[in-house]
């Protein structure tokens, strides 16, 4: 999980991944163009993105066709997003079942 948050740590990465969501398959070349970026740098991002493994890679011919695995980020909302959030979505019923109880001099629902 560390190399996904390592992965996700640079802002160039995050949008390369925004880019092959967006438009899965690409070759190295449709990255660079899309990205604005020197060959090398892309090639760096993406052997970053593929040990994390976010990005996997079909050959195709004489071209590597990147895809992106969502697999590493669902575990990483699974693990560290869904785990808070399930307790604050639970404290705020909570809470609004608590307000709506309380007398009131008029009859009022609490949305949240």
């Amino acid at each position: 999980m560390d190399e996904v948050f390592r992965a996700l740590a640079d802002a160039g990465r995050r949008r390369s991944l925004d880019s092959l969501n967006a438009r899965n398959g690409q070759t190295l070349r449709e990255r660079c163009a899309e990205l604005d970026m020197a060959r090398q740098s892309v090639s760096k991002h993406l052997s970053v993105l593929e040990a994390a493994p976010l990005v996997t890679t079909v050959r195709r011919d004489r071209e590597k066709l990147h895809y992106l695995n969502v697999a590493p980020i669902n575990a990483v909302a699974m693990r560290w997003i869904d785990r808070y959030d399930r307790g604050r979505a639970q404290a705020l019923a909570d809470l609004q079942w608590a307000l709506e109880q309380a007398p009131m001099s008029e009859s009022a629902v609490v949305y949240l």
